[in-house]
């Protein structure tokens, strides 16, 4: 629990301490945009890497060698005078945070066989994660209204320090004995592979010119279809694409992608609905946005037992269903209701999710032999990762598109519209922005739309492929039953 929620905190905190740091650091647009970008990108290339490493050094030495080296790290990127300095740190940060999450799932699935407690073990660890993600701004609000920027990554090290004295004595060892070398040309692939196609995703996302993003898709795309022919002719694969034949399987982790990019999308449109259209301040905009990690998290920790009465694919079914529903109340977001509207959205949107994410978690690593759980959860969180900056892309994109429909074509961004109101005649820049707030939550309006139609679409899919009837020789687990 301890790696689990301290690295999402950590993602999450430093989108408010991101201002500040680069006051005192004197740091660029561009830097700036490394400074934020440089952990998640390192995090999403070498999950894959660091899974299946795991189940060869052993887990609980992977575990404990990331999470020394992530606490150091922590007091580097504190302490650093430089923003070059501060880049480096925080993808040598995205290196360390790469080994804990993969990791800690599966040593999950050593530490409980029996599978009710598995079921909820993985219930927490989901809700830790989401927990996590939910209180890092608020945590980064109090710290940087008492303490200086460093702060923020200080807060990872008294967490780190205690994983590494207590985990060698709780944690148990697990490695596999037949998982042959590493094939370093497959890791090669994969970091060539991922990163690209998250900076692609991520550039377009901010509107960047679209040639070197779209070049950077590409490169990204033919390697991975040279990654995956080569998976697929490795008798020990990096990756065992394989799994992918399990139809329940697979339909968890296009769940797991695309309920990411609609939650993703939505999270982006909300939080700038709170602080341009609503006017909340950034740290009172976080405080409004937290129902939406927490929610997740109370949905990830009912999972179980709303498992046990209706069976794991009605329960996801269902709860996506409720996200449809939760994504639909944010069409009504505007006027006196908008906040409270917007609150209700994305609470229920989010805790649907929560079955998803603790019940789909637990299928994917479930689904292979202990001694492959690793290789698994790595492929759990890498969807994740695609699901989050897809969703920024895309959605964000679409909203885009029809806020600058809206405003026929005068206006790009409402943060442009705020910036020019401010140099316009008073009525005159009192009518821009009126417009400019219409048009944006227009565009909310239709990423509701989009999101209804993702869950909805995700719930039919999960439906659909669920298991056949299990005969003598089936040898694929299903939602209901985990194999030994």
């Amino acid at each position: 629990m301890l790696p689990t929620s301290l690295v999402a905190i950590d993602t999450t905190a430093l989108l408010l301490a991101l201002p500040r740091l680069s006051a005192d650091l004197g740091a660029t647009n561009v830097q700036q945009l490394w400074i934020s970008d440089s952990y998640g990108f390192m995090v999403a290339g070498l999950v894959i890497t660091m899974g299946t490493l795991g189940d060869r050094i052993g887990r609980r030495r992977l575990l404990t060698i990331g999470a020394g080296a992530f606490g150091v790290l922590s007091i580097v990127a504190a302490f650093a005078d430089d923003p070059l300095v501060l880049i480096v740190a925080r993808a040598l940060l995205g290196v360390a945070g790469a080994t804990l999450a993969p990791c800690t799932l599966a040593l999950i699935t050593n530490m409980f066989n029996d599978e009710r407690q598995r079921g909820r073990a993985i219930a927490i660890w989901a809700t830790c994660q989401f927990t996590g993600g939910a209180l890092g701004p608020v945590l980064a609000g109090l710290l940087l209204q008492h303490f200086w920027w460093g702060s923020v990554f200080l807060a990872a090290v008294p967490a780190m320090a205690l994983l590494l004295l207590a985990g060698p004595a709780l944690l148990p060892e697990y490695r596999s004995e037949h998982a042959g070398r590493l094939d370093l040309a497959s890791v090669g692939l994969s970091l060539v592979a991922v990163l690209p196609m998250i900076y692609g995703v991520k550039q377009l996302a901010v509107g960047s010119d679209p040639l070197v993003p779209a070049v950077a898709l590409v490169v990204g795309a033919v390697t991975a279809a040279v990654f995956v022919r080569r998976q697929l002719r490795l008798e020990t694969p990096l990756l065992d694409l394989r799994l992918l034949r399990n139809r329940p399987f697979t339909a968890v982790l296009v769940a797991l992608v695309f309920a990411g990019i609609a939650m993703a999308g939505t999270g982006l449109l909300v939080t700038q609905y709170l602080q341009s259209v609503l006017g909340f301040s950034p740290v009172a905009s976080a405080m409004l946005f937290a129902p939406m990690g927490l929610g997740t998290a109370v949905g990830t920790i009912l999972a179980p037992a709303l498992a046990r009465r209706t069976g794991r694919t009605a329960a996801i079914a269902g709860g996506l269903v409720c996200s449809a529903a939760g994504s639909l109340l944010l069409v009504g977001v505007d006027g006196a209701l908008a906040l409270p509207m917007a609150m209700v959205g994305i609470t229920v949107l989010a805790l649907g999710t929560g079955p998803l994410f603790a019940l789909g978690t637990g299928l994917v690593v479930g689904s292979v032999p202990a001694e492959r759980a690793g290789s698994a959860a790595s492929m759990s969180e890498t969807g994740n990762y695609f699901g989050g900056s897809l969703g920024f892309a895309l959605l964000g994109a679409l909203a885009a598109v029809v806020y600058h429909s809206r405003m026929d074509g005068t206006s790009d961004s409402l943060a442009g519209a705020v910036a020019a109101s401010r140099q316009l005649p008073a009525d005159q820049g009192t009518e821009l922005l009126h417009d400019a707030r219409e048009a944006f939550t227009a565009s909310l309006h239709v990423t509701g739309v989009a999101a209804t139609v993702i869950f909805a679409g995700l719930a039919v899919l999960v439906l659909a492929m669920r298991p056949a009837p299990r005969t003598p020789t089936a040898a694929l687990p299903d939602y209901e039953t985990t194999p030994a």
